[in-house]
C-alpha cells in the first residue's frame, strides 16, 4: 500500500507514538508500505518550530531529512499541479497546509493517513491514525 502521511501523525510517530491507534503504528511500521511526506508538511514543521509553537530535538533542516531517511518514507514535492488542486477542493477547512495535503492526496491518488476528520468531508480515502474515535465530536 501506498499512503500519504499528515504532519501531526508523522510527529507522533517519532515524538508521542501513544497517540497513535494500533493499526496506524501497524502501518507505518511496516516496511511493506510506500509512506509519502508532503513538503507541505516540512514547511508546516519549519514555519512552527520558528514561532516557538513546535520543539524538535534538532533544528527541521536536520531533523526532517534525517527521520525521513531513518523510516525509509519518501519525499513528497509540492507540484504547480497540487498548489492548484486546491482551488477546486470546497471550503469544509481553512487550514493552508492541510488543504495542500488533500489536493496532494487527490491528485497521487494516496489515501491520507490523518487524525483530522474534516478530511473525511473531502474526496479522499482517510485511514485513521489517532487513538481518538474517528466518529466522536
Amino acid at each position: 500500500m501506498k499512503f500519504l502521511i499528515d504532519t501531526e501523525c508523522w510527529l507522533w510517530w517519532l515524538l508521542e507514538p501513544d497517540q497513535l491507534n494500533p493499526k496506524a503504528l501497524e502501518l507505518i511500521a511496516s516496511r511493506e508500505h510506500i509512506i509519502y511526506f508532503s513538503a507541505a508538511s516540512s514547511w508546516e514543521i519549519s514555519i512552527k518550530c520558528r514561532l516557538g509553537k513546535l520543539f524538535l530535538p534538532e533544528e527541521p533542516a536536520t531533523y526532517v531529512p534525517s527521520r525521513l531517511h531513518q523510516e525509509g518514507m519518501v519525499a513528497l514535492p509540492i507540484e504547480h499541479s497540487h498548489a492548484l488542486h486546491v482551488y477546486g477542493l470546497p471550503d469544509h477547512h481553512r487550514d493552508p497546509f492541510d488543504r495542500l495535503l488533500i489536493a496532494q492526496a487527490q491528485c497521487e491518488s494516496l489515501p491520507i493517513l490523518t487524525s483530522d476528520r474534516q478530511f473525511r468531508k473531502y474526496s479522499v480515502r482517510v485511514l485513521w491514525g489517532s487513538r481518538r474515535p474517528s466518529s466522536a465530536t
